[in-house]
């Protein structure tokens, strides 16, 4: 473990960072913007300048709250399919220093909300800052595996979970009304992700390019050598070219694979169902909804003071995807997949029951609290990590760079419509709201249950024969 690796991830890892900062930050905003207009965010600068019939309308409120909470995911999802062709065209190091660029973009239109109309700043901001971090997404893991020797490959790589992690707590301490979530700090608060961007860019300048990438993209022999005596120091480095030269052949042996062809062909039908099944399962199964609304369900749960209670949230989440970075690699996935999902239908229904109940028995509101916080765990023990490396183990060489396109796609997808659609639902079915996640991870863990397969420690042909059975 060098310093010029240490350096080399954590500078990779910051583009999570942002991810992770840009999910949480948007709860505190919220009960700002939906304040008063005598309270908060004046007809002149705030989120309303423009509309004057928001203040009489709430439904129109809601709408443009929901687009900024949701407009993020629009961007996720337009820019990864774009990341195998921007990695490849670039290099790694090059792209993640070029995409930078928008997260800076992104987060001076936040940051500089009150000075024009903020509702529009806030919402080209998201956006911007959405196409950065799905490009983020796709170009993190590619980096961040290539520079890593095998040995460490697997802790190293699950890092960029603890970074998202990390970056939801510390946005929603920063979110806290003394501190940056208040009517008057709202925006800097919104951009400043934008500083742990500046420092990405500037330490990318500073990081050695992938020694894979170099080998067996460009067959820069040398390059690739000089990269990685700068990543491993003085070790042996003739085992990692001779395991280079190798993925080199496997690479020019096996065809890439279209999108068309993926869906098209019966050989990947089934192995394509369950990598958009897993990615779908992670979206729908309720989590985002705690990450944007947290503040808002604590709020109804009744608790005295719900920010306190987000930013418990948030901590338990960080403290659980330390624990599953290591449970991951002594169980299997499959296992920890149905466990976590079975988890987060039981604690979604005692949810439900928390708050139906909360008019009758005040104590109700703790067995909301202790819900959402099994919720959160179960969720960073299966359903959260496990879909983002499972696709990779499902398809081969060739076939790999589409899967994890549409697999990235369907995500972010999924995340949009969960983003735009769940203040109404929550408006709609009231306490209720949670049966509906509870229905839908009953449905997926059945569907993990009879068709997803263990990936741990088998080859792609194991694999592939088991889509057979």
């Amino acid at each position: 473990l060098t310093g010029t690796l240490v350096l080399s991830v954590f500078t990779a890892v910051l583009g999570f960072f942002q991810y992770g900062y840009s999910l949480g930050v948007i709860n505190a905003p919220q009960k700002v913007s939906q304040a008063p207009p005598s309270q908060a965010w004046p007809r002149d600068k705030g989120f309303r300048a423009g509309f004057e019939d928001l203040a009489t309308s709430p439904h129109i409120l809601t709408m443009y709250w929901s687009l900024s909470v949701s407009v993020f995911a629009v961007g996720g999802m337009v820019s990864s399919f774009t990341v195998g062709w921007i990695g490849d065209r670039l290099g790694r190091v090059k792209a993640m220093l070029v995409v930078n660029v928008l997260s800076i973009i992104g987060n001076l239109l936040m940051g500089l909300a009150k000075f024009g109309p903020s509702h529009m700043l806030i919402i080209a901001g998201r956006a911007v800052t959405g196409l950065y971090c799905g490009l983020s997404s796709g170009l993190v893991p590619m980096y961040v595996s290539e520079v890593s020797p095998t040995a460490l490959r697997g802790a190293l790589g699950t890092l960029h979970q603890l970074a998202i992690v990390t970056g939801i707590l510390i946005s929603q301490v920063l979110g806290l009304d003394f501190l940056l979530g208040n009517d008057e700090m709202w925006p800097l608060l919104l951009g400043l992700s934008g500083v742990a961007a500046l420092l990405q860019f500037f330490l990318l300048l500073l990081c050695p390019e992938s020694p894979r990438y170099l080998y067996i993209k460009l067959g820069k022999v040398e390059e690739a050598k000089k990269s990685l005596k700068r990543l491993r120091g003085n070790c042996d480095m003739m085992k990692e070219i001779a395991e280079m030269e190798k993925e080199k052949q496997e690479a020019a042996s096996e065809k890439k694979v279209s999108i068309r062809q993926l869906f098209t062909s019966s050989k990947y039908k089934q192995a394509v169902i369950v990598a958009l099944m897993v990615q779908i399962s992670q979206q729908f199964s309720g989590i985002n909804a705690i990450f944007y609304y947290s503040t808002n369900i604590f709020e109804r749960a009744g608790v005295d003071q719900p920010v306190y209670a987000t930013i418990g949230v948030g901590v338990v989440n960080t403290v659980f995807t330390v624990i599953s970075v290591f449970l991951v690699e002594k169980a299997g996935r499959r296992s920890l997949f149905l466990a976590g999902l079975m988890g987060m239908l039981i604690s979604a229904v005692a949810m439900t029951v928390g708050l139906v109940l909360l008019s009758q028995f005040s104590w109700m509101s703790y067995v909301s609290m202790v819900a959402i916080f099994l919720f959160v765990i179960f969720f960073e023990v299966g359903p959260g990590p496990i879909p983002w490396f499972i696709v990779a183990e499902l398809f081969s060489q060739g076939p790999r760079p589409a899967a994890i396109a549409i697999a990235g796609f369907c995500n972010w997808a999924c995340n949009f419509i969960v983003g735009m659609c769940f203040q109404y639902i929550a408006d709609l079915c009231g306490p209720y709201v949670f049966v509906i996640f509870a229905a839908l991870l009953l449905v997926f863990f059945l569907f993990a249950y009879f068709k997803v397969p263990e990936t741990k420690g088998k080859s792609f042909e194991e694999i592939a024969a088991a889509f057979r059975r």
